[in-house]
């Protein structure tokens, strides 16, 4: 009898791993096209080589709703795609590797760390879901831009108040409004899990 059980658990417990290795999987792939579809909305900027795009929303609510590793992975591969020249990164501009060595691969080197730095805060924040969804969001959001001015920088020889001002600035306000619809739709979602929990045990 104790044979039975221990083997009937053991292939309840295998069953279950292998059902969340399939869920990481399909996040990976499914998070990968989302990042790629907001890519393709986006607005080119007559001063500046940076377009305003939703990529960084994509990059913020994927670290907000997948594990760290998994959102990561996720935009690993959406690099990895664009690397090899399919059309996922925004329309203005070259493909594959010409993207990255340009003035805006920096933004896009960003995204792995950012998605895998955005979960992990908002998993160790002990606030709000809205308040922790906000500070790790916005953290994120800060980051990007960072990294993206830093590269922009390197790339393009200018001095850092031309880079402030063409990779930094014409950002900031979409970039807020990024931060708090990221935050919006993942304590949204959050909630919604909650009660669903909740009435499936009572």
């Amino acid at each position: 009898m104790t044979h039975t059980t221990t083997t009937t658990a053991a292939s309840n417990s295998f069953s279950a791993g292998q059902s969340g290795v399939l869920r990481n999987i399909a996040a990976v792939a499914i998070g990968s096209l989302f990042v790629a579809a907001c890519a393709h909305i986006s607005v080119p900027l007559f001063f500046t080589p940076v377009p305003i795009t939703l990529q960084p929303f994509a990059v913020l609510l994927l670290g907000l709703l997948l594990e760290p590793t998994v959102a990561s992975a996720a935009l690993m591969l959406y690099l990895l795609e664009g690397l090899a020249g399919a059309p996922v990164f925004t329309p203005q501009g070259p493909l594959g590797i010409l993207r990255i060595l340009g003035p805006t691969g920096g933004y896009l080197l960003s995204y792995p760390l950012v998605a895998a730095l955005t979960s992990m805060l908002y998993r160790r924040l002990r606030l709000t879901a809205f308040r922790s969804a906000l500070i790790a969001a916005g953290l994120g959001s800060l980051v990007i831009l960072t990294i993206g001015a830093t590269w922009f920088a390197f790339v393009s020889h200018q001095s850092a108040y031309t880079v402030f001002s063409l990779a930094v600035v014409p950002f900031l306000p979409g970039d807020v409004l990024k931060v708090i619809a990221a935050a919006g739709v993942a304590s949204g979602i959050a909630s919604f899990r909650q009660r669903l929990h909740r009435e499936s045990s009572l």
